[in-house]
């Protein structure tokens, strides 16, 4: 859902290195867990259709304060799991700056921001499950949360960076970045809502694609009933 929409330029050399070896450690560290883990063929084709979805809906972009949208971030951490979910943000990024949606020397930086989003997102929805709560809930809750994280992690990358040929002074630009965030976090909110919908649909008629069927299968009563 967050994405930085800055043209090629905007970042000063020593920002675009840092965030790309920033982002080049996590992917090879994706890579590295997913070719010891291996992948399941379920997997392959969960992280196919998801990255498709989140690519189309990923360019209907808002034209509002640089640009907002929602991309399913959250979701799909939440059905792929953080490793092909992370590949997942880099690939739609990669095909996104290829469109002119993004800036090619920015796709370290915008990887990190969306990978951390279905990281985020995948780790709270297994945390919420485990204490209970119901589906919705817990997904619209996770993807609110992961969304949340990208959002700032956004913001933070912009001011800690600066913008090149920008008039504006740090404090400045603070306070700027500051509610671009404010309104992707309302964004998140309703995103993160629609996520919620969407998970408890698949858990009603796919449960093993949210990761439910072994908590389904724990709590069905054992032992002879009369």
């Amino acid at each position: 859902m967050a994405h930085i929409h800055l043209g090629e330029g905007s970042f000063p050399l020593w920002a675009l290195a840092l965030w790309t070896l920033l982002g080049v450690g996590l992917i090879s560290a994706v890579v590295y867990r997913v070719r010891k883990g291996g992948i399941k063929t379920h997997q392959i084709a969960l992280a196919g259709i998801g990255a498709a979805a989140s690519f189309a809906i990923f360019q209907l972009n808002i034209p509002v304060w640089g640009g907002i949208h929602m991309n399913l971030t959250g979701l799909v951490g939440i059905l792929a799991g953080p490793l092909l979910g992370a590949l997942i943000a880099l690939v739609v990024n990669i095909f996104s700056a290829a469109l002119g949606h993004g800036a090619v020397g920015l796709l370290g930086a915008n990887t990190l921001v969306n990978a951390s989003e279905a990281i985020v997102a995948y780790y709270a929805f297994k945390t919420l499950l485990g204490m209970d709560w119901d589906v919705f809930p817990a997904g619209a809750s996770a993807a609110t949360l992961g969304l949340s994280a990208g959002a700032f992690l956004m913001g933070a990358i912009i001011v800690v960076s600066g913008v090149n040929g920008s008039a504006l002074p740090r404090g400045d630009l603070t306070i700027a970045v500051a509610g671009l965030v404010g309104l992707n976090l309302g964004v998140a909110v309703i995103e993160g809502i629609l996520t919620g919908f969407i998970v408890q649909f698949l858990a009603s008629v796919r449960p093993d694609l949210v990761g439910l069927a072994d908590r389904d299968t724990q709590e069905e009563p054992t032992g002879v009933t009369a």
